[in-house]
């Protein structure tokens, strides 16, 4: 293979990889929790917070409500993640790319 013919493939694996974050990057995830439900992008900027309206809060579930945002964050995290791992791992391991 001439070097030509590799950069022009290497040019097209780098659009396809670009496309496919563009992609994830745009997509909403969302995670949950029993009283909490997390919305963000896949570039982990949280864009919605829903909490339960039909459970009734007093002071003291402050803290177990503090407890269920923060599973339904690392949940909706955790699907970034494991989107993003499936459509870049198509692309090979280039470790530090995304």
């Amino acid at each position: 293979m001439n070097m030509q013919a590799m950069l022009k493939q290497a040019q097209n694996l780098q659009r396809d990889m670009m496309k496919a974050k563009d992609e994830i990057d745009k997509t909403e995830f969302t995670g949950e929790s029993s009283l909490v439900k997390i919305t963000m992008l896949g570039t982990k900027e949280v864009t919605k917070v829903e909490i339960n309206k039909d459970e009734s809060l007093d002071a003291d579930d402050i803290e177990v409500l503090e407890d269920m945002i923060l599973v339904a964050v690392n949940d909706a995290s955790k699907k970034v993640d494991e989107t993003t791992e499936k459509k870049m791992s198509k692309f090979g391991n280039i470790p530090g790319l995304f």
